[in-house]
């Protein structure tokens, strides 16, 4: 026995089980427990926070506000970028599994090519040149270097996670809806 709205929803969620929710599964598979997250010891001085619900959703504004928040801090050049991600995707209620499993963009393979790109961002950015890269990189250049660098360097990696952070919800909002879209439209042309 139910009202019209539930059995609609009812036989929506029946009918549609695979198809519609593919995505939400995909993520739901690689994610992590929410309880092990909670427990995790580096992430202890969030406390409480930690219980909110969205936080652990798989909703259109969540995940867009984790895709921000990751893309970010992936462009952060500090140590503990995850920490970071998970702040703040506490700070503005996004999904923090998304969130810090993002902040991998930039690991140790992709970091040099994804950081000197964010230099020459800075350099642009000010209207330097970018200084070109020695053919034997050792760390006492870049000790010596640091002085002009770490300026246009800390620049270009703010407005790059910035635009990317801010393109990433955008592109997240736009493709939850119209992937929503499409599903309505494939129920209605089933149902005629």
């Amino acid at each position: 026995m139910c009202n019209g709205k539930l059995c609609i929803l009812t036989a929506h969620i029946q009918s549609n089980m695979y198809e519609s929710d593919m995505p939400r599964r995909l993520f739901k598979r690689y994610m992590p427990d929410p309880s092990t997250i909670r427990e995790h010891k580096s992430l202890r001085f969030l406390g409480r926070l930690l219980h909110d619900p969205n936080l652990w959703h798989l909703n259109r504004h969540s995940v867009a506000r984790a895709m921000a928040v990751g893309l970010f801090a992936a462009f952060m050049p500090i140590p503990l970028q995850m920490l970071l991600a998970a702040a703040l995707a506490v700070l503005v209620r996004g999904n923090m599994p998304i969130a810090v499993s993002l902040v991998w963009l930039t690991n140790p393979l992709t970091m040099p090519p994804v950081f000197y790109c964010t230099y020459k961002v800075g350099s642009w950015l000010m209207g330097q040149p970018p200084r070109h890269l020695p053919d034997e990189y050792t760390w006492d250049w870049v000790m010596s270097q640091m002085s002009t660098l770490w300026q246009p360097f800390l620049l270009g990696s703010l407005v790059t996670g910035l635009v990317l952070g801010a393109l990433a919800y955008c592109l997240t909002m736009v493709y939850w809806r119209w992937w929503v879209a499409r599903q309505w439209r494939r129920r209605k042309q089933r149902n005629l």
